[in-house]
């Protein structure tokens, strides 16, 4: 039965990322706004949905490396695997205001993340922890963030009101992105539950179990959703999602998890949140080559999370 589940997980993913896509694009034309910009907002934070529940629960449940790992592996999946294998599907065009904005406040949240969780080597305290202060200043970052969207938001609109658009039915694409959010989530749930009972079968540890299977299955949707977006040659979207996602997980999935409940520091957290930033600057820097992602920089990227896979297996 778990592998129907594990099934049936996947057909969810594939059919809703499908019509999440179309719908979210749709949307965009209505509203007037870039299709990036559905990817950094409405896509990021649906496709976040299942780190943001899982980063949560774990924190209410005292499982701090749990919550920390998932957001910091999902993150690195994105990076690497998620835009790896988009790009090597079809080349992502990267928007000018995505180089020289939306990355870098990834890689800012990325270092606040560092800083924040040093307790030990900047306070000298005895351990190191993600205070509820912390998690607030994460939520101001965040807030921040928000700002800069709907300025943008409001900025585009501008630019395109004098535009002739077509006519969207706009219930139809909310009830196809709606039911596709609902069916990616759902998907997502029921992969990495169905994964993990097998996993955990096969003999793997807990720890293991959610440093590879639940960091990867709760950044599943924005696999999903990505790739679909790079076979329908939506990168807008497809880039929007990941960068969107990346600052979703550590600014508002942490900063929630830290103001519900304190999370402690496991001390090899810190390598990986330190590749995570490493990895932020590349993508910058493939970013930054003729504004896109070329299928040479994704096998390279894809590549590089096989050898990160590797890596944790052998630390483990």
């Amino acid at each position: 039965m778990t592998y129907v589940l594990l099934i049936i997980g996947f057909v969810l993913l594939i059919k809703g990322a499908d019509f999440f896509v179309n719908g979210a694009s749709k949307i965009a034309t209505a509203l007037r706004v870039s299709p990036l910009l559905i990817g950094l907002t409405i896509v990021a934070f649906g496709t976040s949905a299942p780190e943001a529940t899982v980063s949560i629960v774990a924190a209410l449940e005292g499982n701090a490396g749990v919550a920390i790992g998932n957001v910091v592996g999902s993150n690195i999946f994105n990076i690497t695997f998620v835009i790896g294998v988009a790009a090597l599907i079809f080349p992502l065009k990267v928007e000018n205001a995505t180089i020289r904005k939306e990355i870098p406040f990834t890689f800012l949240g990325g270092i606040a993340l560092l800083f924040l969780i040093s307790d030990v080597t900047l306070q000298q305290l005895g351990d190191n922890f993600i205070t509820r202060s912390d998690g607030l200043i994460f939520l101001l970052f965040f807030a921040i963030f928000l700002y800069y969207i709907f300025e943008v938001a409001r900025n585009s609109r501008d630019k395109l009101e004098n535009t002739i658009q077509e006519k969207v039915p706009m219930g139809k694409n909310t009830l196809l992105t709606v039911g596709g959010l609902g069916a990616i989530i759902f998907g997502g749930d029921l992969v990495v539950n169905s994964a993990t009972d097998i996993a955990l079968s096969f003999g793997m540890s807990q720890t293991l179990v959610g440093l590879t299977i639940v960091a990867v299955g709760t950044s599943l949707p924005e696999l999903i959703t990505s790739v679909t977006a790079a076979i329908k040659k939506e990168s807008e979207i497809a880039v929007g999602n990941i960068v969107g996602s990346n600052i979703f997980n550590i600014l508002f999935v942490l900063g929630i998890s830290s103001v519900i409940s304190p999370l402690a520091v496991d001390n090899k957290i810190f390598f990986d949140i330190l590749l995570m930033n490493v990895l932020t600057i590349i993508l910058l820097i493939f970013s930054r080559t003729n504004f896109r992602i070329g299928k040479v920089e994704g096998g390279l990227l894809a590549a590089a999370y096989i050898a990160y896979m590797i890596f944790i297996l052998i630390r483990n």
